[in-house]
Order: C-alpha cells, then sequence, then structure tokens
C-alpha cells in the first residue's frame, strides 16, 4: 500500500469513527431523555431514527468541511481539540434546521441537542487520549499541548539523546510552540514505535521519503524537515536534502535553546559538519586573558572572527588594524555590542605603510600579534601581481619586523593550503611569506607560529555567498571544473585551532608550522547541488548547474603539506606540526628587497620572475608552455 493510500485509509476510518460516535450519541441522548420523562411519544421509532441519522450526516459534513478528519490522533494537541469543539457546534447549527424543516421538531426533546454533544465530545476525545496514550504516554497532552496558531508543521530529525532538549525548548514560549513538529525521525531508526516527549519516533532516515508523503496527504500539505544536533553531519545530511528536495519542501536548522525553539535556514557550514572537536580552552585563556593583542586584518571574516574569540578570553586590550574603513567599524561596532566590557581600539591602516604599522604596535604594545591580514582572490592576484606581493609578503615581513622592534613575545601567521606546490601568484605569496617570516623569527626572540588551511565557508569572495545569489536568482549555478575539490572548515572552527596552535609554540627565536585538520575535500559541485536542495529544489531541474572553466591561477586540488614535509600530532585534537628543515640561500635578504622593489614600482614581469626564483616550485604559467 502507499503512504497516499494508507493516509486516505486513516483519513476515512476518522471520519468513520467520528460520524458514528455521532450517531450513537445522538441515539442515546434521545433514548435517555424519553426514559427519563415517562416514555416514548408515538412516533418515536421513525423521530429518533431521523434524529440519528440527520446528526450522522451534518457531523460528517462538518468534520469534513473543517478538516478533522485530517488530525493524525497520535499528533492531537490543544489547537486540534479546539478544531473538533468547533466542528461539533457547526454539525449542532446545521442540526436544528434540518430537523425544524422535516416535523418542526414535534416529539423532540430539545435538550437531547446538548446531551448528544456532551456524549459525542466525550467519545471523540476518549478515542484520541487511548491513541496518545498508547504512542506517547501523555494522554492529557490533547488539552494542555499549546501551538502558537501559525506555526509551522514539520518533521523532525534527532538523534533520540539529543531530541528532548529540542521538544522541551519548543514549550518555553510563553505563547505557544512556534513549530508543531508531527513526528520524529531517528537517524539510525532507533527506538522506531516509541515517543520522546510525546512526539511519535516513525521510523528512520530511510524512512523519510514515505514519511513525508504520509503527512502531506494527512496535513494538505507538505512539512518542513527540521534537522537538529548531530543529524546535520555529512553522512545523513545529502539524503535528507534529496528526500526534501524531490517533494519540494525545505530544510530548517531546529535546536534546543535557539530563540525559544525557532526553525532557522540550514547554514551551508552546516553542511559540512563534523563531529564536534573537544578543545581545552585553558591554554588559550592562559594565553590571552590579561594580555595585549593585536589583530591585522582584524575587519576581515579570518581576523573579526580571531578577534571575537580573543576578547571572550577577557584581554588587557584589544586592537583591530584594517585598511578597510567599513569593514573595520562593522568589527568595532559588533565586538564593542558582544563584549562591553573588554578594551577595544581600532586603527585604520594598511600593512604595507610600515611607518603606520610600527607606530600602531608601538602605541598597542601588545603580547601577542595575530596576523590575518591579506590580499586572497585567486584570479585577482593574477591580475594584480604586484599588490599581491607588497600586501602578503612585504605586509607579513613588515608585521615580524615591527613585532620584534616592539619586544611583542609570539606572532601568529595565518597562511593557506595554497601556498603548497603554488599554481597562483596568491599561493606563491604566501608560501614566500612563510618562508621571510621563519627567517625573522630565527634572528630574534619572536615566537612565531604559522598555520596552513584550507576555504572558509562564506568568507568574503568565497563559493558560498556566489552559490546563495545565483540560487536566489534561479540560476544558473557556475562552477569552474565539475571535478574541483576544495578542503572546507568554518570559520568558527579555523579560528579556535589557529588560537589553540598559538599556545603550542612558544620557544623564543623559532617559528613553527601547523596544519589544520581540514576533514575530506569537498566537491565544488556536490556542495552546490547541497545548497539548492536546502531551498527545496533540484539540481538541474529548477536550478541549472553550469560549467564555465577554470579560472586563471586556479587548481584542480589542494593540498596541505609538500610531499617532503613529515606531519606529526602534538596533543591537541585538529592540529598538526609540519617538520620540515627551511633553509635560506645566502643571498635571500637580497633577492626579496628586489621583490618587492619590482612590485613597489609596479615591475610585473620582473616582480613574477623574482617571485619565481624565491619560490621554486612556483612556474608562472607562460614558464609551464
Amino acid at each position: 500500500m502507499t503512504p497516499r493510500d494508507e493516509a486516505r485509509r486513516a483519513m476515512a476510518i476518522t471520519l468513520g469513527f467520528d460520524t458514528g460516535a455521532a450517531g450513537f450519541a445522538m441515539a442515546v441522548a434521545v433514548s435517555s431523555r424519553w426514559l427519563s420523562t415517562g416514555g416514548a411519544p408515538p412516533n418515536a421509532l421513525q423521530s429518533g431514527l431521523m434524529a440519528t441519522a440527520t446528526f450522522a450526516l451534518v457531523g460528517l459534513a462538518s468534520f469534513y468541511l473543517l478538516r478533522v478528519h485530517r488530525q493524525v490522533w497520535r499528533h492531537s494537541g490543544w489547537t486540534d481539540a479546539v478544531k473538533i469543539i468547533q466542528a461539533v457546534g457547526l454539525a449542532t447549527l446545521m442540526f436544528l434546521p434540518v430537523m425544524f424543516l422535516w416535523n418542526r421538531l414535534i416529539g423532540f426533546p430539545r435538550s437531547a441537542i446538548l446531551i448528544a454533544d456532551v456524549v459525542w465530545l466525550a467519545i471523540i476525545f476518549l478515542g484520541r487520549m487511548i491513541a496518545l496514550g498508547r504512542s506517547t504516554r501523555r494522554p492529557f497532552q490533547i488539552f494542555f499541548s499549546r501551538v502558537q496558531p501559525n506555526a509551522p508543521i514539520a518533521l523532525l530529525i534527532s538523534k533520540s539523546i539529543e531530541a528532548p532538549a529540542v521538544l522541551r525548548s519548543l514549550n518555553q514560549d510563553d505563547k505557544g510552540a512556534k513549530v508543531r513538529v508531527l513526528g520524529l525521525l531517528e537517524p539510525d531508526g532507533a527506538e522506531f514505535g516509541r515517543a520522546i516527549r510525546g512526539v511519535p519516533v516513525m521510523g528512520g532516515l530511510d524512512d523519510l521519503g514515505k514519511v513525508l508523503d504520509l503527512l502531506a496527504v494527512r496535513y494538505g500539505r507538505t512539512p518542513l524537515v527540521a534537522v537538529s544536533g548531530s543529524a546535520r553531519e555529512r553522512q545523513y545530511m545529502t539524503q535528507i536534502l534529496e528526500e526534501a528536495a524531490n517533494r519540494k519542501t525545505e530544510v530548517m536548522s531546529l535546536d534546543a535553546g535557539l530563540d525559544g525553539g525557532a526553525m532557522l535556514p540550514v547554514r551551508p557550514a552546516d553542511l559540512l559538519k563534523r563531529r564536534e572537536r573537544v578543545l581545552d580552552s585553558r591554554p588559550v585563556a592562559n594565553l590571552i586573558e590579561g594580555s595585549r593583542v593585536f589583530v591585522t586584518g582584524g575587519g576581515g571574516t579570518i581576523g573579526s572572527e580571531l578577534a571575537r574569540q580573543c576578547a571572550a578570553m577577557n584581554p588587557d586590550l584589544l586592537t583591530l588594524f584594517d585598511s578597510s574603513e567599513y569593514n573595520l567599524y562593522e568589527a568595532d561596532l559588533s565586538l564593542r555590542s558582544e563584549f562591553p566590557n573588554v578594551r577595544i581600539q581600532s586603527e585604520l591602516g594598511d600593512v604595507r605603510d610600515d611607518i603606520r604599522l610600527g607606530r600602531a604596535i608601538r602605541d598597542a604594545d601588545p603580547d601577542v600579534i595575530i596576523h590575518a591580514a591579506a590580499l586572497k582572490h585567486v584570479p585577482l592576484m593574477e591580475h594584480n601581481v604586484c599588490e599581491a606581493i607588497l600586501t602578503n609578503v612585504g605586509g607579513a615581513v613588515k608585521t615580524a619586523k615591527a613585532a620584534i622592534a616592539g619586544d611583542v613575545a609570539k606572532m601568529v601567521f595565518v597562511s593557506t593550503d595554497k601556498a603548497v606546490h603554488p599554481d597562483n601568484v596568491m599561493g606563491a605569496t604566501k608560501r614566500l611569506a612563510e618562508i621571510a617570516v621563519t627567517r625573522h623569527a630565527r634572528a630574534s626572540d619572536l615566537a612565531v607560529s604559522m598555520v596552513r588551511f584550507g576555504n572558509v565557508l562564506g568568507s568574503s569572495g568565497s563559493v558560498v555567498p556566489l552559490f546563495e545569489r545565483q540560487i536566489a536568482a534561479g540560476g544558473p549555478v557556475t562552477l569552474t571544473h565539475p571535478d574541483v575539490t576544495r578542503y572546507f572548515m568554518t570559520v568558527e572552527e579555523a579560528s579556535a585551532l589557529v588560537l589553540q596552535s598559538a599556545t603550542h609554540n612558544g620557544a623564543p627565536g623559532t617559528s613553527s608550522l601547523y596544519v589544520l585538520d581540514m576533514g575530506e575535500p569537498i566537491r565544488i559541485k556536490a556542495l552546490a547541488e547541497a545548497m539548492i536542495r536546502l531551498k527545496g529544489l533540484v539540481p538541474g531541474r529548477d536550478i541549472e548547474i553550469r560549467t564555465t572553466g577554470l579560472r586563471a591561477g586556479e587548481k584542480m586540488h589542494e593540498m596541505l603539506t609538500y610531499n617532503h614535509e613529515e606531519v606529526h600530532a602534538i596533543g591537541i585534537e585538529g592540529i598538526y606540526k609540519v617538520a620540515s628543515e627551511q633553509q635560506f640561500a645566502n643571498d635571500f635578504d637580497e633577492e626579496l628587497d628586489e621583490l618587492l622593489d619590482h612590485a613597489r614600482n609596479r615591475r610585473r614581469e620582473e616582480a613574477i620572475m623574482s617571485l619565481s626564483k624565491l619560490v621554486p616550485e612556483y612556474k608562472p604559467k607562460h614558464m609551464r608552455e
């Protein structure tokens, strides 16, 4: 039997039960009134049968018109009870004129109507309470479960251990639950047939399509799919999105403590959700609390999140340094609002300006510098070579020099996976910055931690905001190549691990390189398809996916380390230390100065050749052809 047939059968049984209950209630009411008044009138049989049949028919019409037959007994709540009472009232109003037209109510006891309504309601509610008691162990839920009038209906997907907290949070709003949860699917199929806080467990993920079809028929529309907690892990989300998109319903996020149980759109970051890392925050707190922290690129996606996590550790002073007035303003406003008791100082300036940078660092007198300022858009940097060199290389070198001049104890340098076997200017400049910062650290008392990681979801210039705009516009979604893969991480997770790595290296005059565990690389096409399905749409049918070809400087796949680099666990989950002895040519400083001079004077070709000499693995396009 198909879900549609099952639903229709259940609705027919419900309507038949309620109609039969109406007829039975009227028969009981009429009989009891006649018995209590000394006997039945001469036409009692005809009158009683007519009253019983009429009451049953108007009950059938009323319950059908108000869609009471669509109610699922084991999901019954206060809104259903109200609807039943309304339907009984409507049936009564319909019954009276019909009986009056038949025989002007001659021989019919008027008080039987009230008795019939009471008996009918008692039978209806008793049936539903028995169903609730069997499925949820909470038979009185029908009278006390409050849901806001316009609350959307949803099917919850959650682990059984996490579901109680989510369902509990729904009932914490004084105005009633913001979501009406019709049922629960346990991703692994556990607890089937049982109920969690009154919500029946209707199966596992393999039952998702069938359950959605069943509920769509019973309620006249397909419910939203609400996903909670670890059910958002990638191993589950692919199947959830596919089933939901095929039925044109959206997938939402619903978690405990989330705005009183409100549903929010699933973020693209949730598509990559991995098992929660258990990080010890005490080493980071020991590093940051009471210290003076200086963040370059503090208005950017990564820099502002690093600043936010530092602010949460109660530093003595947090200084943001950024060349973008708007980004700096937004970051400053957000931090002051979230952390009103933290001293925050925002400095407008460019890391390419050594005078401005040096003055800002001297005034802030930091204990820790986090260097996140960079130009990172790969195709743009292919056309703006000198700017990439001046910011990514020159800015890093000037920050290291200013740190040394200011007797700063520790510097954290944010690098990228594009620094490994770079095919583009952006990656080559970041690789050279790693080398140059290492050289300066070894010639001083500065302790440097360099951290490589991949793409940050949702950061400015990343594919996620682009895909979101394209989907909102109705497509097409553009890919450079269907097989391109990238490492992805949320900005919150990446920033937390960057700060964790900073606690590991503390030896003056050393530079340590770390890589983050980015998980498995993600196919960009799979990410695009998942984002389309988040909107309840089908890739290739509702939204076209178009391939445009690789852009300048782009690679098919990224790597986090070179083949000659070895990685070792350091006891912090998600972070590995790279063991690689960096050798420097005797004329390295002179070559670096020459590169920066070419860049300052915008000698593009000479700068590219100089860059390829300092980073031998970087082969400009004309050298590869």
